[in-house]
């Protein structure tokens, strides 16, 4: 739950004066904020990674030059959702979501406890880089991008990526070979800057004429809901108006585009909240950022959509949605 941090002095009749001024002041410098160089090793966004599993990932993710740690995160996330209990339908198992035939091949002893335990991530994580690496191995002579290409392997399998030269024309190994690389900018650290959003002014816009409607636990704003969200349903409604569809929840809605730093915060870029600094499942709240410290969400049942500050000890970090970022996110349960 939000605290009642409020700006007495804009009133709903002054807002989209308020508004134009932030987004037209943040703006001028956000040429400066997008044209950075970027290099040197991939690490982990703050966060991003649960921190349980943050040390496993950063080491075994820079298990071979195929992988990285952002990569070998993205897999998971998509695998598992952090989840070392997950099952699939397909009889997939743990954080990794190995079948029973495929871990027998490849599970290793992570942990060195003289045991390979599909359920424990301490031996789980290890088996995917490891696996990871195997299959980078098998395809190292196919021309392209070896990661790609390992990607590939993974989904249709080393021959069809000999086969074909490179990874196959199947639409789904296409998609999910786009869909890892593409979340993984979602766990990666920026290294330079953070392109501005195309559709951020929209998805503000959107919010904006929602000052002042009720808080409702579950909302969308149905006419059935009389219009009403709550945070992260506004968040999701205000983006789908320009075209983007986020996942319902929070936390997960943290994983739709890169993270820029505080400093590099432009209107329209999402920001979080938790009680947990170092883990991104544990985001409780979202806002949208409309520059100058501030944001629009929709805080707390008994409050309405209204402006907050950002600067607040709960403050867990930012992230600018993207297209490709928000489409690469494995749906969510629609819960609060």
């Amino acid at each position: 739950m939000r605290k009642a941090w409020l700006i007495a002095s804009v009133g709903f009749g002054g807002a989209l004066g308020f508004i134009a001024l932030l987004v037209l002041g943040t703006y001028m410098a956000a040429g400066s904020i997008a044209g950075g160089a970027s290099g040197g090793s991939v690490g982990l966004a703050k966060g991003a990674v649960p921190a349980t599993y943050q040390p496993l990932v950063q080491k075994w993710g820079n298990l071979c030059k195929a992988i990285n740690p952002a990569l070998l995160a993205a897999q998971l996330y998509q695998e598992s959702g952090w989840n070392p209990r997950a099952k699939s339908p397909a009889r997939a198992q743990g954080i990794a979501q190995f079948i029973p035939g495929t871990w027998a091949a490849h599970g290793v002893d992570g942990d060195g406890d003289g045991d390979r335990d599909v359920w424990d991530p301490e031996d789980a994580i290890p088996s995917a880089a490891s696996y990871d690496c195997k299959l980078a191995g098998y395809v190292k002579d196919a021309p392209g991008d070896p990661t790609k290409n390992m990607l590939a392997a993974y989904n249709a399998g080393a021959y069809a990526v000999l086969k074909y030269g490179g990874v196959p024309p199947y639409r789904e190994t296409q998609n999910y070979v786009k869909t890892i690389t593409t979340l993984s900018k979602s766990f990666a650290r920026p290294t330079g800057r953070v392109q501005p959003s195309e559709q951020a002014a929209g998805a503000i816009a959107f919010a904006q004429k929602k000052l002042g409607t009720p808080y409702l636990w579950g909302g969308n704003g149905t006419p059935e809901q009389n219009g009403r969200f709550d945070c992260s349903g506004l968040t999701l409604a205000a983006y789908r108006t320009v075209g983007v569809t986020l996942p319902r929840v929070a936390n997960d809605q943290y994983n739709a585009g890169p993270h820029p730093k505080r400093e590099e915060l432009l209107p329209g870029d999402l920001v979080f909240f938790s009680d947990d600094l170092t883990n991104s499942r544990a985001i409780r709240h979202v806002g949208i950022y409309v520059g100058g410290g501030y944001m629009i969400n929709a805080p707390r049942a008994g409050a309405v959509i209204r402006f907050d500050p950002i600067d607040t000890p709960d403050y867990f970090g930012a992230t600018r949605v993207t297209d490709e970022g928000a489409a690469a996110l494995p749906s969510g349960p629609a819960a609060a």
